[in-house]
């Protein structure tokens, strides 16, 4: 247990001495600050027009006209873009420096080591869902937002983001080029993300299979406000299986060392 803290402690301390930490979280809340804009305009728009038409008034709902749409944007950014820059140095960039020899001949666990990492990715991508709260919060001056769904997409959004950082933990155990490492991971998130899509497209088993291996499939229901126990263990089978397939990967750098 020693060695995994000491990894996650060894992992954040790198990346908030680096810039990309920084410059990730920079561009992603610029992004989601002007998506929240434009559907805070687009609200006030629609209400100024309900406002001359009563009938119209039943429709408004905050969080279905601003907050459901950001949470799905903020869902494909963290999945396809920040997921990949983020993970792309974990083990990519210790193969270039030679560090990886001296993780390898520690005394800490494979499993320790890949864990650590792993926990410390998350944290960083937890801290930027979180600075994301001002804009619920924004909304409670003004309106009477429902937080029961605002949490549980955020919890939607921890479960993705872990399932797709593991993907993203494998891929930089492959290589030595933090670039391969990115695209494979925005390769395979990009392909989870599309399965949605497919699913419409077929029918009969290749349906099934297509809607259970969609990533956006299982998020809807957290983004609605409703917690069902299929999704949650779909992410969590998920994160075991890429941190397993991980696991496998660094024991076989180790023997070929």
């Amino acid at each position: 247990m020693r060695g995994m803290i000491a990894i996650w402690q060894r992992e954040l301390k790198a990346y908030f001495v680096s810039p990309i930490f920084y410059a990730v979280s920079t561009v992603f809340l610029v992004i989601m600050g002007l998506l929240f804009y434009f559907n805070v305009a687009g609200y006030l728009q629609y209400f100024m027009q309900a406002a001359q038409y009563p009938p119209m008034m039943e429709r408004i709902n905050i969080n279905e006209m601003i907050l459901r749409p950001l949470f799905s944007a903020m869902s494909f950014v963290a999945v396809l873009i920040l997921m990949p820059m983020l993970t792309m140095r974990l083990f990519a960039e210790e193969k270039k420096t030679g560090t990886i020899e001296l993780i390898l001949t520690s005394p800490v666990k494979d499993w320790q080591v890949i864990v650590g990492k792993f926990f410390a990715v998350l944290s960083l991508y937890a801290i930027m869902m979180a600075l994301t709260l001002i804009y619920p919060l924004i909304l409670t001056m003004y309106g009477q937002p429902d937080w029961a769904p605002i949490w549980l997409g955020y919890l939607g959004l921890l479960f993705m983001g872990a399932g797709v950082l593991t993907i993203g933990l494998f891929a930089s155990s492959l290589t030595e080029n933090q670039i391969v490492a990115a695209v494979i991971c925005f390769g395979a998130a990009l392909l989870l993300w599309l399965f949605d899509g497919t699913a419409d497209l077929v029918s009969g088993r290749w349906r099934e299979l297509f809607s259970y291996l969609s990533v956006l499939r299982h998020y809807e229901n957290f983004s609605k406000g409703v917690l069902d126990s299929t999704d949650v263990l779909f992410y969590l089978s998920f994160i075991c299986f890429g941190l397993f397939i991980t696991v496998r990967s660094l024991e076989s750098t180790r023997w070929r060392q």
